[in-house]
């Protein structure tokens, strides 16, 4: 029996890229492991760092205190939240333009009340979270504190899925394989 070279050419090709999004998943999973140890290591630390300018910095201050001056609210919106002693509700959110121009999305805090609260801005203290928000540390416009950002809720999945590409690659091959005894077998049958 003959293999038919491009069909074996494009399984190969396949498995092959299944195989490097494996073993690029597993650098990921070691990037991410960095991340979450540098982020622990952020949230020990008592100073103050100003907020990012540019989303490119904002990995370099994840977890790490800062305060802002929110001088214009844009708007208020809820999405769901946690309080500081872990009841689920409301977290309130605000849009603000910072004195130097820059958007920030601020945490207020919580509530119970889906209905966004009435705030004008000003001076706020909180952590850095993942995506550039500011979860406020402090009581804001009368609203209970919501929970501290924690790396430790980051997820670092990226074992189960280089174990996935893995698991394809091997299933690709093992069907392919198959596919061939069957055809072999056709052929000294007829």
């Amino acid at each position: 029996m003959r293999v038919p070279i491009l069909p074996t050419l494009v399984v190969a090709a396949a498995i092959a890229t299944m195989i490097a999004l494996g073993i690029w998943q597993l650098g990921r999973m070691d990037e991410k492991a960095a991340l979450i140890a540098r982020a622990e290591q952020a949230l020990q630390m008592s100073a103050e760092v100003d907020y990012p300018r540019s989303p490119d910095a904002l990995d370099e201050v994840l977890y790490r205190r800062t305060s802002v001056d929110c001088a214009r609210v844009d708007g208020i919106t809820t999405v769901a939240g946690t309080s500081e002693r872990g009841e689920k509700g409301v977290a309130q959110r605000a849009t603000c333009r910072l004195g130097s121009g820059e958007i920030a999305t601020i945490d207020l805090g919580f509530s119970r009340d889906p209905a966004p609260v009435s705030w004008d801005g000003g001076i706020v203290r909180g952590t850095i979270a993942p995506g550039g928000r500011i979860v406020a540390s402090e009581s804001i416009a009368g609203l209970e504190p919501l929970a501290s950002p924690d790396p430790r809720d980051l997820p670092n999945n990226h074992l189960a899925y280089a174990g996935q590409w893995f698991f394809f690659a091997l299933t690709a091959l093992v069907i392919y394989v198959l596919a061939l005894r069957r055809k072999a077998t056709r052929a000294r049958a007829d």
